[in-house]
């Protein structure tokens, strides 16, 4: 009884060891934020916490105004007063580069986001004037990116069994859910 007890001893601490050091070898292929050798877009180290303009790459956050999450492009100055509020998963954009290039890894292991499970959220807010007063609207979008047995109809994704996922966005992705609080224009709950 004493043998099988020291055999299974040792294999669980094989095994534990074994586990523990692919773990690790799995941690050295990847790069993380905190090395300080990831970029983002704009070819800026990334650091933890939050940048200036509103990104937290490792908590997968954005939290700022709408123009400030395309770093103030000309485009949206119309939408300078919108704030923003994004969260997204790993296969959106990891806090981590495991293929080497020097970017936080998006969709990795996939060669696109179709069937990566990819998503993102949006929460905007802003305010409108109505007859001298102001008035705060909202608005919230869940983002997914399409099944790999997904197809396109009409401008929506559906399911391989034909039921409606949402409408196509970029081609890859569609929008699930969306809803939109605007006393303005009497707009309320889902769209």
């Amino acid at each position: 009884m004493k043998k099988y007890l020291i055999i299974l001893f040792c294999m669980a601490f094989i095994l534990a060891f074994s586990n523990s050091a692919f773990a690790k070898n799995d941690k050295q292929q990847c790069t993380t934020i905190q090395s300080g050798e990831l970029f983002n877009s704009a070819d800026d180290v990334i650091t933890t916490g939050y940048d200036e303009w509103g990104y937290n790459y490792q908590a997968h956050l954005f939290n700022g105004m709408y123009c400030d999450s395309y770093r103030d492009a000309a485009w949206c100055q119309e939408y300078t007063d919108v704030e923003l509020l994004m969260k997204w998963n790993d296969a959106w954009m990891s806090n981590k580069d495991c293929d080497g290039d020097g970017l936080l890894d998006k969709h990795y292991g996939y060669n696109s986001y179709i069937g990566s499970g990819a998503w993102l959220t949006n929460h905007q807010s802003g305010w409108v004037e109505v007859n001298g007063k102001m008035l705060k609207w909202t608005y919230f979008t869940k983002i997914v990116a399409a099944p790999a047995d997904a197809h396109v109809k009409g401008g929506y994704w559906y399911t391989i069994d034909g039921i409606e996922i949402g409408a196509v966005l970029w081609e890859a992705f569609a929008i699930i859910q969306e809803i939109s609080n605007d006393p303005s224009s009497g707009e309320h709950g889902l769209n």
